[in-house]
């Protein structure tokens, strides 16, 4: 039922948990920052409708709440959840939008469960849609005609107030990527685009938000997909003297310029997709640009060299990958020092040439894994080539549980980088540390909240 314009709108914006099970004290630590996105939505709302925040990871929802409209921001792990917040609210009448990455890639299986559904980004339609709403005219699908400049992005903090998210500092400055790898779901979101935020609006919000001591993380997909764009950034961040992180491509490894302003800038690492030692594997994940060069092993060593950390990401599942592909993989993270790694098996996100193939060579183990009542977080949805899938989710719990051993986080103590001065070196400790504790925590953790019992309502 739609409510007719009123003088008073209230919406409330919801940020979904993963999954929980019926004993979870407390959710992943590691899982606790801020979400951005929430805060750019808050951004973008009128000054005269009321909001309110749920972080579904941190806090109970109050769904009697008196609200006009729920904002849902969905993604394939927690569409479920979010499926099971929606029917709590349609059970009461309150009609709900979502958006996200999975509304976008999904769009047909979000509708029916959001009266209506943000295919692509939310700024140019938000405001829009709000009105529709306000006025009893809600339209099912909003969907911009182009992608947004991002000059008038300027997220919303409010909304993290009295919340006990981990103490890093995250703003935005690229969005997309110019790769098309072949299991990510960024790229068929974003067609290989890639928009930037004015460099001096990204300043500004530094300014305004930064904390005495605190890491900043630029969430960007790829910092350094328009390398050129990312130095311009880059020298506009060194009068700050900040410490930063981010998420960056393998070419800018082998660029001494942008290396060079990394460390000057305040860089103290990057999460650096390197996903295979294996060439073969690389080229079939559309990723044979990560043997530019002389390959992961130099662009590493150019790394350190600067004093660079790099938080590696593996992927496991691959037809290439054997039971060997495991120690060799942990030996290189090991020898080269990262500061930590993802030691992962593949997951066919839909809507991605890795999930299309999949399907239709037959391999699925659930075809949509992120409803189905026996898939638990950790558990490979496919069939891979060379083993099982009971032994490649096993190898995987293995490779970690021996990366995150104190002996391993000893030996990769000594490399330079991780030990450049002390704070990076308790950083090391800790986030080690943390990520020990993680190795199986997710494991049988289900997609959706356990306890939540609710029958999942459809849009009639």
């Amino acid at each position: 039922m739609i409510q007719k314009c009123k003088s008073t709108f209230r919406i409330t914006m919801i940020y979904p948990c993963v999954g929980r099970t019926a004993s979870m004290k407390k959710y992943i630590k590691t899982w606790q920052m801020q979400p951005l996105s929430i805060a750019t939505i808050a951004s973008l709302i009128p000054d005269d409708v009321e909001r309110q925040f749920y972080d579904d990871r941190l806090e109970a929802i109050a769904y009697d709440e008196p609200t006009d409209l729920v904002f849902l921001s969905v993604e394939t792990y927690t569409a479920k959840r979010c499926y099971q917040i929606a029917s709590e609210y349609r059970k009461r009448g309150i009609p709900v939008v979502m958006g996200g990455f999975h509304a976008t890639l999904c769009t047909d299986e979000v509708l029916e469960y959001a009266e209506s559904v943000v295919v692509g980004e939310a700024e140019p339609v938000i405001q829009n849609l709000i009105d529709d709403y306000r006025h009893g005219t809600p339209q099912r699908i909003y969907k911009a005609q182009s992608r947004p400049e991002l000059t008038q992005t300027m997220p919303d903090r409010n909304m993290f107030k009295g919340k006990n998210y981990i103490n890093f500092g995250l703003i935005e400055f690229a969005r997309g990527c110019k790769f098309k790898c072949d299991f990510c779901a960024i790229q068929s979101y974003y067609e290989g685009t890639v928009n930037h935020r004015p460099i001096q609006a990204v300043v500004e919000e530094i300014k305004r938000m930064r904390k005495r001591g605190q890491l900043i993380f630029f969430v960007d997909d790829n910092i350094c997909s328009d390398l050129n764009v990312a130095k311009e950034l880059m020298h506009a961040l060194i009068p700050l003297k900040i410490s930063w992180v981010s998420q960056g491509s393998i070419n800018i490894a082998y660029d001494e310029e942008a290396l060079v302003l990394l460390r000057r800038s305040g860089c103290k690492g990057l999460l650096v997709g390197l996903e295979s030692l294996n060439p073969a594997g690389l080229k079939t994940m559309n990723k044979g640009f990560n043997l530019m060069q002389g390959g992961p092993e130099e662009a590493l060593a150019n790394f350190r060299k600067h004093h660079l950390c790099v938080y590696g990401t593996f992927v496991f599942g691959y037809d290439n990958d054997t039971y060997q592909t495991f120690d060799a993989t942990l030996e290189f993270a090991r020898k080269n020092g990262l500061f930590i790694a993802g030691l992962n098996h593949l997951r066919p996100f839909p809507g991605t040439p890795l999930y299309d193939r999949i399907k239709n060579e037959r391999r699925l183990l659930y075809e949509k894994w992120w409803m189905d009542e026996d898939y638990r977080y950790d558990m490979l949805p496919f069939k891979p080539a060379n083993m099982s899938a009971a032994e490649l989710e096993q190898m995987c719990v293995d490779a970690r549980r021996k990366f995150y051993s104190w002996p391993s986080i000893l030996q990769r103590a000594k490399c330079a980088a991780n030990r450049s001065n002390l704070y990076m070196f308790a950083n090391y400790l800790i986030i080690n540390a943390m990520h020990r504790r993680d190795v199986v925590g997710r494991g049988q953790m289900p997609l959706g909240d356990q306890m939540h019992q609710v029958q999942l309502l459809k849009v009639s």
